[in-house]
């Protein structure tokens, strides 16, 4: 799918401005490359995204291989600050934690929390909280965060927040989920909340997001 490298700048820009007008906080936008090939990823990080979101182990592998440059012309290569963001099975997480994954922000069971930490002793987390109630979104009960954090905790790894998919439909529908998300994180004492998409991050910011997924907004619909 062709990239517009110039879109996808103004497109950053016009994120950020709308980020501004809602919140003085710093907040991390992270371009969700779904559905992309690598080309997405270069654009995003020359833009000025923060970082890459990826759904998919085997999509991140195959994009993290067509970034690698040709013999010829390597030396010290930016590395990609990876955020991985779908939701993960055990046996993946060895096959993407060779790439540095910065940020692992779906850990939603403690036993992928384990293999996390087996795999990359300290990594940073989020635990990911399903807020809707939705049987198709991954995530913990809200009332189970807390004790995932500390499982997260006990087997060593970096807990920084919490992570929510908002509801399907209209953005300020998602405003109850968010808010729910904001204040299990400030109960637990946790900084960051990773919450918003394309279509409701204007709401999430609102309600204290520090993390947003912005994938269509950036690159447009996906083929």
């Amino acid at each position: 799918m062709t990239i517009d490298v110039a879109a996808v700048g103004r497109n950053v820009a016009d994120v950020r401005t709308a980020i501004r007008r809602r919140t003085d906080r710093v907040v991390t936008l992270v371009a969700v490359t779904k559905g992309f090939d690598h080309r997405a990823v270069s654009a995003a990080l020359a833009a000025g995204a923060d970082a890459v979101g990826e759904n998919y182990a085997q999509e991140m592998l195959t994009k993290a291989a067509a970034l690698e440059p040709p013999p010829a012309q390597r030396g010290t290569p930016r590395p990609v600050p990876w955020h991985f963001i779908g939701q993960l099975q055990r046996n993946k997480v060895k096959m993407i934690v060779p790439l540095g994954v910065k940020l692992w922000q779906t850990i939603d069971r403690p036993d992928l929390a384990r293999e996390v930490a087996h795999r990359q002793a300290g990594a940073h987390v989020l635990v990911q909280v399903n807020t809707t109630r939705e049987e198709q979104k991954g995530g913990c009960e809200p009332n189970e965060a807390g004790g995932l954090v500390d499982e997260c905790r006990a087997v060593g790894l970096s807990v920084t927040g919490l992570m929510t998919i908002g509801p399907a439909g209209l953005a300020e529908e998602a405003r109850p989920a968010f808010r729910l998300l904001r204040r299990l994180a400030d109960d637990l004492g946790l900084p960051d909340c990773s919450m918003g998409m394309s279509g409701d991050f204007e709401v999430a910011v609102e309600e204290g997001a520090t993390i947003v997924r912005i994938g269509s907004r950036l690159f447009g619909p996906r083929g």
